[in-house]
Formats: C-alpha cells, structure tokens, sequence
C-alpha cells in the first residue's frame, strides 16, 4: 500500500517516543510505501486535494528517517491518508479538516475521519456517556463555576482545544489564585471552559485505552502524576505504566468502541481515571511504544495491520 502520514515537523518526533513514528516504522517493515507531509502543506486545484508529499526511507535509531524524494501527490491516489497532526485544534487545524474533507469526497480514505475530528471535541465527547463520567460543567461563567466549586469542593479547570496537559488546573475554594486562573482559562467569560469533580484516583494514574477500528488494545497506558502533581500527562513528567484492563475499562471502552466505527474514528485514545472517563481523544492519540516495550503487544502492527484489513474491505466488500 502507500500511505500518507500528515504529521507535524519530521524533525520534532521523538523517535524512541511518538506513536507516528511507530505507525511509519511499522508500515514500512510491512513492505509499504511512506510518504509524509504537514497539515499546512495541503492545498487543492481545479476541486482536486494535493501536497508534496516526502516519501521516506525509515530506518532504525534515533536518525529515523532520510527523504527520498518529494513529489506532488493527489491525496485520493494513497491507499490511506492518516491524519496525526498533533492540536491544538484551532482554526488552522479546522482548515485542514476541511481540505481533508474535499479529499475524503473525491475519493481519499482519511483516518480519522475529517467530520469526526471537527464533530467531536476531546473533552466534549465524553458527554455522550454520562453514565461514565463524573459530575461536569461547561461555562464561560466564572460565577457558575464557583457555584460548581462550592458544590463539589475540589475540582479540575480546563480549555477544550490543548492537549498534555496544558491549561489544566485543581481548584480548592480557598486557592488565592481562583479569579485570575478563570479570568485566563476562560478569557474573561468570553470562552468556554470544562470543570470535573476532581477524582483523587489519579494517583493511581491516568489510563490511556486505544481502540483501533473497533478493537480494543488490551493493555491501558496509566500515566502516573510526579510527585506534588495533579497531571499524569507524559508531556507534564507523568510516568507510563501499562496494565491490564479492569472490568470497568473494558466496559466503558466496549460500549465506545462500535459508537467511534459508526462516526468513521479508525483511532481513538480513551482516558478514564479510575472509573470515569474523562476525554475521548481522536486527533493524534499516543502511547503505542510504551504500551509495546513495556508489555510485548505491538500497537503499531494492530494498527497497520487493521488499516491492511480496511483497505481489503473497500476493495472486496
């Protein structure tokens, strides 16, 4: 097959670390072509999506990958397009859905769907399982939310387009610094933000469950918070550590799993902290290498190879 991987910077993936590395490594070893290009590269002419696409040469080390040669490629003549740009998800990363979408129309298969990743918002997919989440609230208003906090005591605040991370703060009532982080978060009530119940089971860590085409990965990435932090995100010094799936796990990522095929989410990073889950990641989910050395399961091939499968199944149907 060939297969285009719209990802950021090659130089800035860590190979040792970054799932698209592991995807591109994977194919590769599979006898596939690899090509490469970024999301601001796309651009369309006469109703026809194309970018100059790298072709690689991937190799083993830290010098993952030489370019081979760059050529101007119809997105729709790849027998898949993998969209792993990383967020935030702000206009720019909208703009290439849309690209992405006019190439899905002509004819491109695009994984994750284009649709799905402007749909479903990370942190606001999970409200379509409440029976899985903990008490939440979305609101630009800081009143609100202090109401919010004065009823659960001990809440998490976050924005609802970053990722590892980032913007995510617990609130006590008594936190000098309350009015001015939701005067920030929320950009003085002109943005809406999400608060949680806070759940104290994330010392016990942050769980990563991936399910790829419907199936779900049998172990789960729990990223532990360092000490005297409340953010188990790898991206904030959190430590991985994969485990078995719990019953409650498997239940919450079953009952997800044919939801996200229906919505056409080939990849989808589930995080649930102890028994609630707390955001459905469809941009660039992570956690394949660790997942892989720490427990032998290969992520990457499951994930090559149910792309191998999806691509039988729109030839032979």
């Amino acid at each position: 097959m060939k297969l285009l991987f719209v990802v950021d910077p090659l130089a800035r993936l860590k190979p040792h670390k970054d799932s698209s590395v592991a995807m591109m490594r994977t194919a590769a070893a599979r006898g596939h072509a690899v090509y490469a290009c970024e999301a601001r590269q796309l651009a369309l002419r006469d109703g026809i999506v194309h970018a100059p696409c790298a072709a690689l040469d991937i190799q083993a080390g830290d010098d993952w990958f030489r370019i081979a040669h760059v050529e101007t490629c119809r997105l729709k003549d790849f027998h898949a397009v993998v969209m792993r740009t990383d967020p935030p998800v702000d206009t720019d990363y909208l703009l290439a859905t849309y690209l992405l979408g006019v190439a899905e129309a002509g004819g491109a298969t695009v994984l994750n769907r284009p649709s799905a990743l402007r749909d479903f918002n990370e942190k606001l997919a999970i409200l379509q399982f409440p029976q899985f989440i903990a008490p939440t609230l979305v609101s630009a208003d800081a009143a609100e939310i202090g109401q919010f906090l004065a009823e659960y005591e001990d809440i998490i605040v976050k924005p609802l387009t970053e990722m590892g991370g980032a913007g995510v703060f617990r609130l006590r009532p008594d936190d000098p610094n309350r009015n001015a982080i939701l005067e920030t978060l929320t950009r003085r009530g002109h943005r809406v933000i999400m608060a949680q119940r806070y759940l104290p089971a994330i010392a016990a860590g942050d769980k990563r469950i991936l399910l790829i085409d419907g199936e779900v990965v049998p172990w789960a990435l729990a990223r532990i918070p360092q000490a005297g932090e409340t953010r188990g995100n790898l991206a904030a010094g959190g430590t991985a550590r994969a485990q078995a799936l719990g019953e409650r796990d498997r239940r919450i990522a079953e009952t997800i799993a044919p939801w996200a095929v229906e919505r056409g989410l080939f990849l989808v990073g589930l995080d649930v902290i102890g028994d609630c889950l707390t955001e459905i990641n469809v941009t660039s989910p992570t956690g394949f290498q660790e997942i892989t050395a720490q427990t032998g399961h290969d992520v990457a091939l499951q994930f090559i190879a149910a792309i191998e499968r999806h691509h039988t199944r729109a030839v032979h149907p």
